[in-house]
């Protein structure tokens, strides 16, 4: 017996959800995007002072998202026990910690253009980690994009344009350690992802559970360091001579926390195979949005390997025949998507 249509106003919700979640995701994730970079690249004052205290963003982004994540569970009446050993919360937390470090240090020497398509590449590293630790096997086509991905990045790393100069350049040792730094997001980030997803599947726990505990344990982490290094005290009095700068650090750290909702909402309501969609596009936004707004040229060598690494990711998106059920680690597989990373 055929199964009857669905009635239109089924359809009319479907859309409005869909819409809801792009415009959610699309304009927080952009607006992360920019602040990120105007942060970090762009003087604040009549003096024309750059703020340069990375270690601090992470310690806000870490304390908002730490309370929202204990106001959930406290408002869904769960526990806020641990249900894995701490040890195992700190291991992520450091190696998320040192994920978004690099990150935005990166962003003093590689345009943002340059870091969001870079991190395009992370299957590879989350390839090469989830083979160490979680013993999983790939298939031919899986390495056909990570080496397209690859290239594609390749090209656009090795072959910026004349005019795209950052603030802290220095000429090719800039280049070498910008892009240091980046593979060492990469590394590190790949095995972020790769943890959270054992820690899931060993311990069945909640995600709001994970991002709690990781992200407390980041918040004494990141403070610690602050202090340690002292620029704890330098970095509010930057922050306290500079509103502006102080303002776009709120903002930052909110729109990070509330893009999460719009993740986790996306993910729920139509699968992984959307939200990955949704994000390469987000991503493809992102650097146009970038090269407009702080007037970063583009190679055509850069134009080709973004062509490469969109077209294979839009690929692996579309031809996708038999979408499967996204485990809870896919909330983190963004950079600046994930409630750990700024997010990202």
């Amino acid at each position: 017996m055929a199964e009857p249509p669905s009635s239109p106003s089924l359809e009319e919700n479907k859309i409005w959800k869909g819409v809801f979640a792009v415009v959610g995701i699309m304009s927080t994730l952009l607006v992360y995007g920019v602040l990120q970079e105007k942060i970090m690249r762009v003087p604040y004052g009549e003096n024309k002072e750059y703020f340069r205290y990375s270690l601090f963003l992470v310690f806000c982004n870490r304390l908002m998202t730490s309370a929202v994540s204990a106001g959930a569970l406290l408002a869904s009446k769960k526990a806020l026990d641990p249900v894995a050993p701490v040890y195992k919360y700190c291991l992520v937390s450091v190696s998320n910690i040192l994920t978004t470090t690099c990150q935005y240090e990166a962003l003093k020497y590689v345009s943002f253009p340059v870091q969001t398509l870079a991190k395009c590449a992370k299957m590879i590293p989350v390839m090469l980690w989830s083979t160490f630790i979680m013993q999983k096997v790939y298939k031919a086509p899986d390495y056909l994009l990570a080496f397209l991905v690859m290239l594609g990045c390749a090209l656009f790393i090795l072959y910026p344009a004349a005019g795209d100069v950052s603030p802290y350049n220095r000429g090719r040792d800039s280049t070498v350690w910008g892009v240091s730094l980046m593979l060492g997001y990469l590394g590190f980030d790949g095995f972020t992802s790769t943890f959270q997803d054992k820690l899931f599947k060993g311990y069945n726990m909640e995600i709001h559970n994970q991002i709690f505990y990781t992200t407390l344990c980041s918040c004494v982490l990141s403070l610690t360091g602050l202090i340690v290094q002292g620029h704890l005290l330098m970095a509010i009095d930057f922050v306290a001579h500079h509103n502006d700068c102080f303002f776009d650090i709120a903002l930052l750290s909110t729109v990070a926390t509330i893009s999460q909702f719009f993740i986790s909402y996306t993910i729920r309501t139509f699968g992984a195979l959307t939200f990955a969609t949704i994000m390469t596009t987000r991503q493809l936004v992102s650097i146009l949005l970038s090269c407009v707004w702080f007037a970063h040229p583009l190679s055509w060598e850069q134009c080709i390997g973004a062509v490469i690494v969109f077209g294979s990711l839009y690929a692996k998106s579309f031809l996708r025949s038999k979408p499967q059920k996204p485990s809870s680690a896919e909330n983190f597989e963004n950079g600046e998507s994930s409630p750990l990373k700024g997010n990202p």
